[in-house]
């Protein structure tokens, strides 16, 4: 159980989950009167609108909690940002950040983790296999609003499959062939691995641990969906994103030769 940091998970009966650990912007009004940041300042490098991404007809885990309160795709010791170094060079926290709040909010890390491998060994109980999108997005205007983006250095879709087991090789493959011949907001798409992420330590984790079993397939789009320096939404490119996750399901579905009836 965790103290401070909110999620909520949902169930589908399905062997593939969508994860979004990062859309959260909520912070525990214990914790805010340490804050340092302002909203606007969090929203910059949080991922909002990946839980709408999320919303596939698949198992959903989705964290509320900002990620400046605990970032679960954080090794523990790094996943409170205490330092300017470990948050984009924000000072995050005032210094009187109580100890008890910083030991409770490793030990949500250490429980949310738990939790997590209990939902995914459960799912390969079941099933005998899984895969995790692990759904984020980035942003790639760094010097202001009117930078013009590095296309070759920042790719519209960027997959973080370094740390996959490589017996899912052709699976990953397979998808990107897939959205390959896709399109997203009316252009062809651009989707490249390990250009930007890599992956980090949920998609380490599960995939060190259960990689046997299936593999988590970290998924960045690039901002292009909203502003990323005012945080105003583009809904039609959103549910165009949502659309393209829901519609390479069935390239899920087909590699297991798995039928959800």
């Amino acid at each position: 159980m965790a103290k401070f940091t909110k999620y909520f998970i949902k169930e589908n009966e399905s062997p593939f989950w969508a994860f979004a650990i990062h859309d959260g912007q909520q912070i525990d009004e214990q914790i805010k009167p340490f804050y340092n940041l302002n909203e606007q300042e969090r929203l910059r490098e949080e991922d909002p609108f990946t839980a709408l991404m999320a919303e596939l007809p698949i198992n959903q885990f989705v964290v509320s909690s900002s990620r400046f309160q605990l970032d679960l795709n954080r090794i523990v010791n790094d996943s409170v940002y205490l330092k300017p170094e470990q948050a984009w060079g924000l000072t995050v926290f005032r210094n009187d950040l109580p100890e008890t709040i910083i030991n409770d909010l490793y030990l949500d890390h250490k429980n949310i983790y738990e939790e997590i491998e209990e939902l995914i060994e459960r799912t390969i109980a079941t099933y005998g296999f899984f895969v995790v999108y692990d759904i984020h997005s980035y942003n790639a205007k760094r010097s202001g609003p009117d930078e013009v983006v590095d296309v070759n250095k920042n790719p519209q879709i960027n997959l973080g499959t370094a740390y996959i087991d490589p017996k899912w090789n052709s699976l990953v493959n397979n998808l990107i062939t897939y959205i390959q011949k896709e399109k997203l907001y009316s252009e062809d798409i651009d989707i490249q691995e390990n250009i930007k992420f890599k992956g980090g330590n949920l998609s380490q984790t599960l995939n060190k641990k259960y990689g046997e079993y299936g593999c988590v397939i970290s998924i960045e789009f690039r901002k292009d969906f909203m502003d990323e320096w005012t945080g105003l939404p583009d809904i039609h490119k959103i549910v165009s994103c949502k659309e393209l996750l829901l519609n390479t399901l069935p390239i899920l579905k087909k590699y297991f030769d798995y039928d959800s009836r």
